[in-house]
This record gives C-alpha cells, sequence and structure tokens, in this order.
C-alpha cells in the first residue's frame, strides 16, 4: 500500500489497483488528489477536511462513494447523495482497503464552539489517520500513524501523549497547514525528541510505502 501526503490532512492512498482518499479539504489541492479516485473517506465537516466543490466535481465525472459521519449530509448540498454515514466501530472496505471507523468526536475548540462527529480512520488494520481528535485506540497496534501535529483545538504536551499512547511504530505529520517555517522548525525537533517513535513530517506530494 503507497500513501501519498498531500498538504494539510489529505491522504491518497493506492492498494491493488484502487485509489482511496482521505479528507481532501480546501488547504490540500483537493481536485488533483481526488482525480481518479475510487472511494473518499472524510472524517467531518470542516471545510480544511472536505472541499464540497471539488468534491461535487470528481461526482459529477462519475460516481464515487464517499463515507463519513452523518453531519457531513448539511454541508455537502448535492454531494449528500453519495453520502454512506458511518459510526465508530463500523467496518466495511473502501476501494479494496479494509477500514474500521474509530472515535466519533471532534476535539473541543473552545467552550463556545459545537463539537462536531468526528470519525477516525484505521485502514488495513495498520495505517490511522484520526481526523480532528485525538483518540487513542484500544486493542490495535498501529503501524503507521499520521499525527495531527497543529490546530487551533490542540497543545503540543497532548498531542506527544496522543502519539506516545498509539506508540506506532512511525509517525508522520498531520494537519500542518496552518504553520510556516518558523513552526515547522520548533515543532519538528520537538516532536522527534519526544514523541518515541521514528517521527518524520514529508513535505505534500510524497509518496511513502507503508
Amino acid at each position: 500500500m503507497q500513501v501519498t501526503k498531500y498538504a494539510h490532512s489529505c491522504l491518497r492512498v493506492e492498494h491493488d489497483g484502487g485509489v482511496l482518499v482521505v479528507d481532501p479539504g480546501v488547504f490540500s489541492d483537493a481536485a488533483r488528489a481526488l482525480d481518479g479516485a475510487d472511494a473518499v473517506l472524510i472524517t467531518h465537516e470542516h471545510p480544511d477536511h472536505v472541499d464540497v466543490e471539488a468534491l461535487t466535481r470528481r461526482l459529477e465525472k462519475g460516481a464515487v462513494p464517499v463515507r463519513g459521519p452523518a453531519s457531513l449530509a448539511a454541508v455537502l448540498g448535492d454531494a449528500a447523495e453519495a453520502l454512506t454515514p458511518v459510526t465508530p466501530g463500523d467496518t466495511f472496505t473502501a476501494a479494496g482497503v479494509p477500514v474500521r471507523a474509530l472515535g466519533g468526536r471532534h476535539a473541543v475548540i473552545h467552550p463556545d464552539i459545537p463539537v462536531v462527529e468526528n470519525v477516525g480512520y484505521l485502514l488495513d488494520g495498520r495505517v490511522y489517520h484520526p481526523g480532528d481528535a485525538l483518540h487513542v485506540p484500544e486493542g490495535v497496534e498501529v503501524e503507521t500513524l499520521f499525527a495531527p501535529i497543529h490546530a487551533p483545538w490542540s497543545k503540543f504536551s497532548e498531542v506527544v501523549d496522543f502519539i506516545r499512547g498509539v506508540a506506532p511504530r512511525r509517525a508522520y505529520a498531520l494537519h500542518d497547514g496552518l504553520l510556516n517555517g518558523n513552526g515547522f522548525g520548533v515543532l519538528d525537533r520537538q516532536y522527534t525528541a519526544l514523541s518515541r517513535t521514528d517521527y518524520q513530517r514529508v513535505e505534500p506530494g510524497t509518496r511513502i510505502d507503508v
């Protein structure tokens, strides 16, 4: 299985001839990520995780199954017709990849901001994309974690503890679209020193064998 890390929180997964795209948001060159996609997974409704315009254009070219929390329907417009709602604990196959849904709730941004549904995805039993939550799955040996390293809702120490709790063989930076060069330099050093795993941040477009 090969994973291409697009900008911010988007992954394009290629497996046995199928193409699965996770979280093609507005920061991620979603149209390019979705080109040729056989299935789409979306963790939650925020625009940095789903570019509705790009997804709609992809669906106009041909039917593609879309999975995500039921609350997505409210923001997808006409694209909601392609949505199959998922809830934590669901298992299914998308573009030939076995998937297990995890978590359920977005991390708290502020008490005044409503908490939305957020579903993380365990791909092929070994690759974990948590979306916007720091949910540590129980009884799962994660080989590759894509960790959200920076967000309005996150705190560095909590993300470090999340990575340690998941205890993957390796971790890659995710959800980094709001950082500049200064932030990358600081966080790369800190996560490398403290995460207790093989931590890397790769440039958008990098393909990873997992």
